[in-house]
């Protein structure tokens, strides 16, 4: 295939994103996040671990460092291990990301065989990639091989006719409104059958 083809772009999309750092995790801002999570006191929280209110209060205000048996009683008291005291929350927050792509609007792709339109490309750390396509080729002989990659893909046809080629199954005629779901590893390629080029949603997993 000519130009950038869709292996391509999925490499695009996962270099994109920014390096996450780690955060050194704050003990104390931990405990009290997990204690007010259960809308306790710190009288209540104290009570439930087996300690002062004022030990638990410096260990909340980073004025001590508890002891392993101080944690023990605390995850006891909060009825989780005592690696979760260490370990930030990882989908507990809505982080309200939001990328609007107006029609048109996406960044083009050309290949010899698709014309790939990215979709929120602007998006750092994405774990998925959007594209629409408009199918150019109109026959197996226009690719050259299998197209492969990492991942799962879905596939919703947005206008015209496909034919969706996989490796390990036989072609299927595809029309607006249909869908397919598969195995991004096994070779895939799509050729338009009708008239008009067809064009296509496409959405491939990056994790």
């Amino acid at each position: 295939m000519a130009g950038k083809d869709p292996k391509s772009l999925i490499r695009i999309a996962r270099d994109s994103g920014e390096t996450a750092v780690a955060e050194p995790l704050d003990l104390g801002v931990r405990v009290r996040e997990l204690r007010k999570a259960r809308d306790w006191t710190l009288e209540q929280a104290a009570r439930q671990a087996g300690l002062a209110r004022s030990t638990l209060s410096k260990i909340e205000n980073g004025q001590m460092s508890p002891t392993y048996d101080a944690l023990k009683k605390l995850a006891v008291g909060l009825e989780i291990s005592v690696p979760q005291l260490f370990t930030a929350p990882q989908r507990d927050q809505v982080n309200g990301r939001l990328a609007v792509t107006k029609s048109g609007e996406g960044q083009s792709h050309a290949t010899a065989t698709y014309e790939h339109e990215l979709l929120a490309e602007h998006l750092t750390k994405k774990q998925m990639l959007p594209y629409r396509a408009r199918v150019r080729a109109r026959d197996m002989d226009e690719f050259d091989g299998w197209v492969r990659h990492d991942g799962e893909e879905f596939l919703y046809v947005l206008t015209g006719v496909i034919r969706l080629y996989t490796e390990f199954y036989e072609p299927i005629e595809m029309r607006r409104g249909d869908s397919a779901y598969y195995d991004a590893t096994m070779g895939h390629n799509v050729v338009s059958v009708s008239p008009e080029d067809a064009t296509i949603l496409w959405v491939t997993s990056l994790v």
